[in-house]
C-alpha cells in the first residue's frame, strides 16, 4: 500500500516537462524496491534456515548425549567389576601365602619325623605315636596342597575375567572418546547458533547475581527467577522421563538429611565428571554459582514446573536458551559427585518419583 501511494506521488510530481526524468528516477526507485524485497526475502529465508539449523543441532545433541551417557555408564560398570576382581585377587593371593605357609610346616613336620623315626618295637607307645604324628602331617600336607590347588585355579580364573573385562575397557575407550569429541563438536556449534544469546547475557548476569546475593535458600532463588504459567493441568510431561544424572539415590524426597532436616528432593550420588542432562523441555533461568551447592542450573518447565540441578563443573548452556529434554547442559564436578534435585511447582517442592523414573 505504501509502496503504492509513493508511487502515485512520485508520478504526480512528474510535469510534461520532466516526464523523461521522472521516468528515470521512479525506474530507479523501483528498482530499490525490488532490491530490498529480494534482500529481505533472503534475510527471511536465512533466519528460517537458522531456526532449522539450530533444531538440527538440538535434536542431534539429544541423541548423541544419550549414547555418551549410556557409554559412561557401562564403562563405570566394567571398572566396578574390574575392582572388584582385584579385591578378590588380593584376598586369594593372601590367602594362598598362608597356604603357602602351611604347606611348610607340614613338609617340615615330615621331614623332621622322615630324619628322627623313633620305631622302637620294645616301647609301642612311641612308636604308635610316631606313626600317628606321620600320617597327621601327611594328611595335613594333602589338605592344604588341595586348598593351594582349588586358590590356584580361582586365582587363574578370576585373572582370565578380568583381562576379558580389561578388554571390553579397552575396546570401548575409543568408541567413548570418537563419541565424546562427536558430542564436543555439537556443543561447540551450539555454542556459535547462540551467538545472539550471548550478547544478551551481560545484563541478565547482573540481574541474575544480584538475585543470587540476595536469595538465602534455593527456593528463594528457584522463585526469584520465575516459573512458567500456572494451569489448571498439573503434568509435567506426557511420560516418566529418565533423572538429568546417571547414578544411585542415596536421599528420597522426605527422608532426613544429615542435619536431621527433611529433605525436599532426590540426592544422587554420580561418577566424577557425569554428563548432565535436561531433565525435560524447558528454558534456562539460571546458570551460575549458589552458595554451599556449587554451579547449579535451575530450568523452567512447562504448568508451573522448576527444576534445581547441584553441583555442576561445567555449565554447557546460556540463560535463556531453550533446551530439548535429553540435551546435554553440562557435566558435573569431580570433586563433588552429587546431584541434589530439586523439582517445585509455584511455591511448593514435588517429590521427584511422581516425574521421574529412579535413576
Amino acid at each position: 500500500m505504501r509502496r503504492s501511494l509513493f508511487l502515485i506521488f512520485i508520478t504526480l510530481l512528474c510535469s510534461d516537462m520532466h516526464v523523461a526524468l521522472c521516468s528515470t528516477e521512479l525506474d530507479a526507485i523501483q528498482a530499490q524496491i525490488k532490491k530490498t524485497e529480494q534482500q529481505n526475502k533472503k534475510i527471511e529465508q536465512q533466519l528460517l534456515t537458522s531456526d532449522r539449523d539450530v533444531e538440527t543441532t538440538k535434536k542431534k545433541l539429544v541423541k548423541k548425549a544419550d549414547q555418551v551417557s549410556n557409554l559412561e555408564e557401562q564403562r563405570n560398570q566394567i571398572a566396578k567389576v574390574i575392582a572388584d576382581i582385584d579385591a578378590q585377587l588380593k584376598t586369594i593371593n593372601s590367602e594362598l601365602d598362608n597356604s603357602y605357609d602351611s604347606i611348610s610346616e607340614s613338609t617340615s613336620s615330615i621331614l623332621y619325623i622322615a630324619m628322627n623315626p623313633n620305631f622302637d618295637t620294645d616301647t609301642m607307645h612311641n612308636y604308635v605315636l610316631t606313626s600317628a604324628l606321620l600320617s597327621s602331617a601327611a594328611d595335613k600336607f594333602d589338605e592344604d596342597i588341595q586348598t593351594a590347588t582349588k586358590k590356584k585355579e580361582k586365582l587363574d580364573k578370576l585373572k582370565t575375567e578380568r583381562s576379558i573385562e580389561k578388554e571390553k575397557l579397552d575396546r570401548s575407550a575409543k568408541r567413548y572418546s570418537n563419541e565424546k569429541n562427536e558430542l564436543d563438536k555439537l556443543l561447540k556449534t551450539r555454542s556459535a547458533q547462540n551467538e545472539k544469546l550471548k550478547k544478551q547475557q551481560l545484563e541478565i548476569q547482573k540481574k541474575l547475581q544480584s538475585l543470587s546475593a540476595k536469595a538465602k535458600t534455593i527456593s528463594e532463588l528457584s522463585a526469584g527467577v520465575g516459573s512458567s504459567e500456572m494451569s489448571a493441568n498439573s503434568k509435567f510431561s506426557r511420560r516418566k522421563l529418565r533423572t538429568p544424572v546417571k547414578g544411585s539415590l542415596v536421599v528420597k524426597y522426605g527422608e532426613k538429611t544429615a542435619f536431621g532436616l527433611k529433605s525436599d528432593g532426590w540426592r544422587i550420588r554420580t561418577r566424577k565428571d557425569a554428563l548432565v542432562t535436561a531433565p525435560a523441555d524447558g528454558v534456562i533461568k539460571f546458570a551460575d554459582s549458589f552458595r554451599g551447592f556449587g554451579k547449579i542450573i535451575i530450568m523452567s518447565h512447562k504448568n508451573g514446573y522448576n527444576t534445581v540441578m547441584t553441583n555442576m563443573g561445567t555449565i554447557d548452556a546460556l540463560v535463556g536458551q531453550e533446551v530439548l529434554a535429553g540435551e546435554p547442559i553440562g557435566r558435573m564436578d569431580a570433586s563433588k559427585s552429587e546431584m541434589y534435585l530439586e523439582v517445585r511447582r509455584g511455591d511448593k517442592s514435588v517429590d521427584p518419583a511422581n516425574l521421574f523414573n529412579e535413576p
